[in-house]
């Protein structure tokens, strides 16, 4: 069931329709959560790339499949290749999900968990994470176990554990990794600076432009000067999972309306910026 949450995703693109970004919200006891799903295939890196520079944490997805695991860790693997693009575009905290431990042989096993988890840590501490600010937690997205409760699948498993300057913490499963993760300093006191992820043509709105607010506050009726073309254009609206914001700060994925601006003349990479 939770594998066919993300999945919803494919088949959507497949018959052409427009993906609603509302599906990816949820709730944890501490945060609302917004999943950018990242695709694992190697064909779909580009986008993977643009998903992950939004992100406060990454969570890897490893399969504990035979063979599958070994696969993603090869040299040109997927597992390597995400886990050192979201270093490098800056994603410091990172959960590692060992993924379909029902496949393993035997099923649910500790023995294969523990030899992916050193394996793993090896490869990350190389990156640059260290390991030990790092929850891995044995699940099946299929199953449902270890997402949101302990599986009585696997008893061996006596939870996740991280160490880190700005405090420890434990858990048990998947969701309490995801409410572990540190919310990052939002510079709200500075310039805005809004890199543009994309810019969508919608019908009866116009032009908007959609990506994350790295510093400052962007607000309707401001106005802001797209770098590097320099042009500058009022705020009619912004918006974030389909409601009106009277206010965005640093971590909001957001769109937003700008008035007398065609489509062509934005792209992805331009930054919005205040004007003062």
């Amino acid at each position: 069931q939770y594998a066919w949450v993300l999945d919803k995703l494919k088949a959507e693109r497949e018959r052409g329709i427009t993906i609603d970004i509302a599906l990816w919200k949820f709730e944890t006891a501490k945060y609302y959560v917004t999943i950018i799903d990242a695709p694992g295939h190697r064909d779909f890196i580009k986008n993977m790339i643009t998903g992950t520079s939004q992100a406060d944490c990454a969570v890897l997805i490893v399969a504990a499949g035979t063979g599958e695991f070994e696969a993603g860790i090869s040299k040109n693997g997927q597992t390597r290749e995400h886990a050192l693009l979201a270093f490098t575009l800056g994603v410091k905290q990172l959960i590692v999900g060992v993924n379909k431990m029902d496949s393993t042989e035997p099923p649910y096993s500790e023995t294969r968990f523990e030899e992916i988890k050193k394996e793993v840590s090896s490869y990350i501490k190389k990156i640059g994470y260290n390991p030990a600010a790092v929850a891995f937690v044995p699940i099946s997205g299929w199953h449902g176990d270890n997402m949101l409760e302990p599986s009585e699948k696997m008893p061996w498993f006596k939870g996740w554990a991280v160490e880190r300057k700005d405090g420890n913490a434990s858990g048990k499963c998947l969701i309490e990794a995801l409410d572990a993760i540190l919310p990052p300093s939002r510079p709200t006191d500075k310039a805005l600076r809004l890199p543009l992820q994309d810019v969508y043509k919608i019908g009866g709105i116009g032009t908007v432009p959609v990506g994350r607010v790295e510093t400052g506050v962007l607000k309707p009726g401001m106005v802001v000067v797209f770098a590097p073309v320099n042009l500058t254009t009022e705020v009619k609206s912004v918006e974030m999972h389909h409601e009106a914001l009277q206010e965005a700060v640093p971590g909001d994925n957001v769109g937003f309306n700008v008035k007398n601006v065609s489509v062509k003349e934005l792209r992805r990479g331009f930054v919005a910026g205040d004007t003062k």
